[in-house]
């Protein structure tokens, strides 16, 4: 069986803007190197979850690593607790937050403290609320991880806590377990609320609203915020709190699933948590960030990892936060950054070989004029020996569109990439 490298590009995915000539930021990047992979391969789209869902990424990439996130998904504060090796287990509560942006009252002015809050100040701010914060009869670990995202577990000895709670943070709703984007977003904190009668989700909720109040006491005059104000930099003085997680699924490991050692290869601990949940290896990152040599350490890493397992998942976060931004130049810049720097130095590494198989795809569509995740399906790319040239065009969503892939489901991906590499 052919190795399998399966590149996602997190929030690829869009819509033909008129400011760059009806095109996608994909369609309007210059990428010689995905257009030279598509020219000798096919393309196809994928609906990632499934109509009418706008996914958050951990939703979409547990469909696209083959997991129905309706039978195995519980959550994503799990996911990110995982990712970020908190202690877990059934009856506690974790959630994702995000470091904000309060005005007065329940006003938030920014979800993402302007995108500008530096890892280090983050992590100085959550080493003060855990130090300062205390909670009614229970105790929590808060953390930090990349900038402005971080992560609650809550731990009561006495009560088993229920993720049947409802968000803080008002960009996100959800659909049983599974967090989606809303398309309507209001500016104002909301508050907690059980989602059952049972005592579990009742006394969750009133621990996410204390920890709600009680941690902004402590970010609003903390020296790292008033550092920031002198700045003229947003302070972070508020955490957005949502998708919250009571249980361990219990999931077949991937390698029993599908008969490959996968390892992945993340920035995200969300990303690095999913694939310690699945049972795959973990290859550390040796940079992270947006900087073009940043991508090609990747691409080199990735190389040499492919030595040692049967395949890789690489998840690469750069086209999403333009998206997110409703910049659409910003957007086909960093792909063709991506292009150039992650799949110029993979393709030379690649030349000669037949015993690798390359699939592109998106974990979703975040789509610059709603600056939000869609429904919109997103384009696949597979590229390698025995995969025969469909003429779609250039990479892009009109050429994937056209492609012989046809439309697939995100579960129904790593099945097809498996059966062209030869496997089962």
């Amino acid at each position: 069986m052919r190795k399998v490298l399966y590149v996602i590009l997190d929030g690829l995915g869009d819509r033909p803007l008129a400011a760059l000539g009806g095109r996608t930021p994909l369609e309007a990047a210059r990428t010689p190197h995905l257009d030279a992979l598509a020219a000798a391969g096919q393309q196809g789209l994928v609906v990632t979850v499934g109509e009418g869902i706008a996914p958050e990424s951990d939703v979409a990439v547990t469909a696209i690593l083959g997991y129905d996130p309706f039978r195995y998904h519980a959550g994503r504060g799990l996911l990110e607790a995982l990712g970020m090796d908190l202690p877990f287990r059934d009856g506690n509560l974790a959630l994702r937050g995000n470091f904000a942006t309060a005005g007065e009252g329940r006003r938030i002015l920014d979800r993402r403290v302007g995108r500008s809050l530096r890892s280090e100040e983050a992590r100085e701010l959550a080493r003060a609320v855990q130090e300062r914060v205390q909670l009614p009869g229970a105790t929590f670990r808060f953390e930090a991880s990349v900038g402005h995202r971080c992560v609650l577990v809550l731990y009561d000895p006495r009560v088993q806590l229920s993720a049947q709670v409802s968000n803080t943070d008002p960009a996100y709703g959800r659909v049983g377990a599974l967090g989606v984007a809303r398309t309507v977003v209001r500016d104002e904190v909301e508050t907690c609320v059980p989602l059952d009668g049972g005592p579990g989700a009742a006394r969750a909720a009133e621990l996410v609203n204390a920890f709600t109040e009680r941690s902004r006491r402590v970010l609003e005059e903390h020296p790292v915020n008033l550092q920031r104000r002198a700045r003229g930099e947003p302070p972070a003085n508020l955490v957005l709190l949502r998708d919250a997680s009571d249980h361990v699924p219990q999931v077949p490991p991937f390698v029993e699933r599908f008969g490959a050692r996968f390892a992945c290869f993340v920035e995200m601990p969300v990303e690095r948590g999913i694939a310690r949940l699945l049972g795959m290896g973990v290859v550390e990152v040796p940079a992270s960030g947006r900087d073009t040599r940043v991508y090609t350490a990747w691409a080199e890493e990735a190389l040499r990892q492919l030595e040692r397992w049967d395949g890789l998942y690489v998840h690469l976060k750069g086209p999403d936060e333009p998206g997110h931004d409703g910049d659409g130049e910003a957007k086909r810049a960093v792909v063709e950054g991506i292009d150039a720097h992650f799949f110029g130095p993979l393709r030379e590494g690649l030349a000669g070989r037949g015993d690798v198989l390359v699939a592109v795809t998106a974990d979703h569509a975040t789509v610059c004029e709603l600056g939000a995740h869609a429904d919109d399906p997103v384009p696949l790319l597979v590229w390698g020996a025995g995969v025969e040239p469909d003429g779609a065009g250039p990479f892009g969503e009109a050429s994937a569109a056209r492609g012989g892939l046809g439309r697939l489901r995100g579960v129904e991906v790593l099945p097809l990439l498996f059966r062209l590499a030869g496997g089962t």
